[in-house]
């Protein structure tokens, strides 16, 4: 029988009152998951109808459905559709690179373009462009080999009894620049033409991309996403820490090491396709992160706001310029104002 006083059923009151904060914050994140969903696909429809060739909506699903639709059908499937495709897959792949390296070093600066692994996609790149020569195949594997190569001898480095966040994030900047003066010397030794073709495809383009570059790329981050998902449990274990961890029977560094190739596997594939796109895996996470108001950082969310992200900015760059620019020189631009406020953020912090 419950005593007069009331008081045994407090912890079942805070129990209630934690489920209740729980399912609200799930649906929430549900909401925002769905309303940036179909933020992409609204987007994604206006892109298809704009450019020299202006079509509606109604049109442009008239054009994917009439197989006798003619050039607005080639226009729609093979001209724009690659590219709208490839910006939210690519962006949905750096959203999720993001999510994982912020959560591994509870550090919002802990992205992949900042803490090296883009850098390193790139170098493996530009080895093979300035050497072998820029077939896509040999360029997609010297930047996949590149990014992990340079994952792993992070993750040496900053190996200390077991990977630090803070370690990670700083050993990783010291390995960027580093990179970074590798990446100039190879520019500058490489024949006049190959240097400026390298140097336009590190700026980061989705520009003239086909459906026969982009798909086994596609394929691969399709394939790459369910493992992330798979291991997102014991990621969301590791944020509580690592004695916590394992207490709970998980294996840390196993977990943690594939979590880390799983991610930068990611970045090196959109690397190989269209180059190091910039800050979206950086901005992306915690955008989604301050939607669904979510103790951690949301995979889907993030996802969903990387994917945004980047066909936005791809469109900006195609339609809101005098000509054509690179997709990261726009990303480049807000990403940069976006470390400006977050810097700032994270300095009040500690003040106060």
């Amino acid at each position: 029988m419950t005593p007069a006083s009331g008081l045994p059923e407090a912890p079942a009151s805070a129990e209630r009152s934690r489920a209740g904060a729980v399912r609200r914050t799930r649906t929430r994140a549900g909401v925002v998951s769905l309303v940036l969903a179909l933020a992409c696909g609204v987007l994604g429809l206006v892109a298809l109808g704009t450019g020299s060739l202006e079509l509606s909506p109604a049109e442009v699903v008239g054009a994917i459905r009439d197989l006798g639709a003619g050039y607005r059908r080639h226009v729609v499937l093979e001209e724009r559709l690659p590219r709208i495709v490839a910006a939210l897959v690519f962006g949905a792949a750096l959203g999720v690179a993001g999510a994982v390296f912020q959560s591994l070093t509870r550090n919002p600066l802990g992205s992949p373009d900042v803490i090296g692994f883009s850098t390193g996609a790139y170098t493996g790149a530009l080895v093979v462009i300035t050497t072998v020569g820029s077939s896509a195949t040999a360029v997609a594997g010297g930047a996949l080999a590149g990014g992990i190569g340079t994952a792993l001898l992070v993750y040496a480095l900053a190996w200390r009894g077991g990977v630090a966040g803070f370690r990670l994030v700083i050993v990783g900047i010291a390995v960027t620049a580093l990179l970074a003066s590798v990446n100039t010397y190879l520019l500058l030794r490489a024949k006049l033409e190959v240097a400026v073709a390298a140097a336009t495809w590190g700026a980061g383009s989705l520009n003239l991309l086909t459906w026969e570059q982009a798909l086994p790329a596609l394929v691969l981050v399709a394939a790459l996403l369910p493992v992330v998902a798979v291991l997102s449990g014991g990621l969301r274990q590791l944020e509580l820490g690592d004695d916590a961890a394992r207490a709970h029977g998980l294996a840390v560094e196993p977990v943690r090491l594939s979590l880390v190739v799983a991610a930068v596997a990611l970045t090196a594939t959109v690397t190989a396709v269209a180059g190091p796109i910039a800050f979206v895996a950086l901005s992306a996470p915690q955008i989604a992160h301050r939607l669904c108001r979510s103790a951690g950082l949301p995979l889907l969310a993030s996802a969903l706001t990387g994917a945004f992200l980047l066909l936005l900015a791809d469109f900006a760059a195609q339609h809101w310029f005098p000509q054509d620019l690179p997709v990261g020189v726009v990303t480049v631009v807000v990403g940069g104002l976006y470390l400006l406020w977050l810097l700032a953020s994270e300095a009040r912090k500690k003040v106060t």
